[in-house]
């Protein structure tokens, strides 16, 4: 197939671009910059001019592919009702040029945000009351009616909120450059709280076989690791930097680390035994401290 990658000159988007490229796909990759049109040049994917808020170029490129794997997203915490705004229209327009063609399109979504205290699962609903994180909520309800009502094969690929890998530039390697610049690294409480984990390149299989396999409507978990706890991934960055490592309230966390203390405090265990039932895929690189050990300091 030809496919339509947004983000495809960014972290997980190389790697996808590579994973299709070298499973017999042809990919079309969205470039707003010269330095992206390398990018994916250098992964095997040929260019397609434009950006997340060119309209015109995302329905081109769509009409143009057999399929469309939506990965971009403005990660920008300081103003996250814009990013959300942007990546509602976005899943628009290319929703709009797919309607009635019955082709893939596969948009990233997040594990984060799924009710504490429980293991989520495909099934499981993201809660809706809070605030700005919950808004890009409303990108995936639009590919769940695309996939109902529009005859696209609209699919979920909810990413746990660490995927990792050498070149990372996600929010673990945020937590060290915040932990530096503090002279300590925090955690929330007494650092119970987990995050699930994948490594970029099992993220990049799994959205490989979502596209040949997958079904729409469906929701697939992007996930390798079902929860790494918060206080073994601070001890691990304050071993490597020689820091003082301790639990503190949300409140007192924000004080040097902002919106990530709330992120820090989420528990987020969060299963992938469906996806890998239905799709066949099997993580097999690295988990999340083995990879931070070799590749993050």
């Amino acid at each position: 197939m030809k496919v339509f990658v947004t983000g495809a000159a960014g972290f997980i988007g190389k790697s996808t671009v590579r994973e299709l490229t070298q499973n017999g796909h042809q990919v079309l990759g969205l470039s707003r910059s010269d330095a992206n049109t390398t990018a994916i040049n250098e992964a095997g994917g040929s260019p397609h001019s434009g950006s997340l808020e060119d309209v015109e170029s995302l329905k081109s490129g769509a009409q143009a592919a057999d399929a469309v794997i939506h990965l971009a997203f403005i990660h920008d915490f300081s103003d996250l009702d814009r990013s959300n705004a942007v990546d509602r229209t976005a899943v628009a327009a290319i929703g709009e040029a797919l309607t009635g063609t019955g082709k893939p399109f596969i948009v990233a979504s997040g594990t984060l945000g799924m009710p504490p205290g429980e293991v989520s699962t495909e099934e499981t609903q993201p809660m809706r009351n809070l605030g700005a994180f919950s808004e890009r909520i409303k990108a995936a309800d639009t590919v769940q009616e695309l996939a109902k009502d529009k005859n696209v094969r609209g699919m979920l690929v909810r990413f746990s909120p660490t995927v990792h890998g050498k070149g990372d530039g996600g929010f673990v390697p945020r937590l060290i450059d915040m932990s530096r610049q503090a002279g300590a690294v925090l955690y929330t409480g007494d650092g119970s709280s987990r995050w699930s984990a994948v490594h970029r390149d099992d993220a990049a299989v799994l959205l490989r076989l979502a596209l040949e396999k997958g079904t729409a409507g469906s929701v697939y978990n992007a996930v390798g690791e079902q929860g790494v706890s918060m206080k073994d991934i601070m001890t691990l960055i304050g071993k490597r930097l020689d820091l003082p490592v301790k639990g503190v309230s949300v409140e007192e966390a924000a004080e040097s680390m902002s919106f990530f203390a709330h992120a820090i405090s989420m528990d987020n265990p969060t299963s992938s035994e469906k996806t890998q039932r239905e799709l066949g895929w099997k993580p097999v690189q690295p988990g999340l401290l083995k990879d931070m050990d070799a590749n993050y300091f």
